[in-house]
């Protein structure tokens, strides 16, 4: 089944009071969120976070070490994603997983992230947005 293509409208700002990596949902729908980053050296993906309609959550805590981070979205609600061109490795149950090679010969899925351009910032909030206006691919 061929599905639309549409475009998450994805702001992403700093926000300077605490140093974390968040994602706020501003759809109608519940996402489940997955994310990607190189930490000393290895790629690392990690999921699932359950993000409810108009809430935030922490996806790092800290200041961030990274600049490009990436993400996988999931609309519980309505079906479809928010993907892009970054191949990484997931899991259908929560998961934390080293390295973004043979995802399926080790027993994982394969999914397209999108990238996060920090700019370096050592704190970043991402919203996700709909209609799509800008940033992800919304399939």
């Amino acid at each position: 089944m061929a599905l639309a293509l549409a475009f998450a409208s994805l702001f992403l700002f700093a926000e300077p009071a605490s140093a974390d990596l968040r994602l706020c949902n501003k759809t109608p729908s519940r996402v489940g969120i997955a994310i990607g980053y190189k930490d000393k050296k290895v790629w690392t993906t990690e999921g699932w976070w359950n993000v409810p309609v108009n809430s935030c959550e922490t996806l790092v805590s800290g200041t961030l070490v990274s600049r490009y981070y990436y993400v996988y979205a999931v609309d519980y609600d309505h079906g479809g994603e928010w993907s892009g061109k970054y191949v990484m490795c997931t899991k259908d149950k929560m998961f934390t997983i080293e390295g973004t090679e043979d995802c399926v010969p080790r027993g994982f899925n394969r999914s397209g992230f999108f990238e996060v351009d920090t700019g370096e910032q050592t704190s970043w909030t991402i919203q996700l947005n709909e209609p799509a206006q800008q940033g992800a691919n919304r399939k």
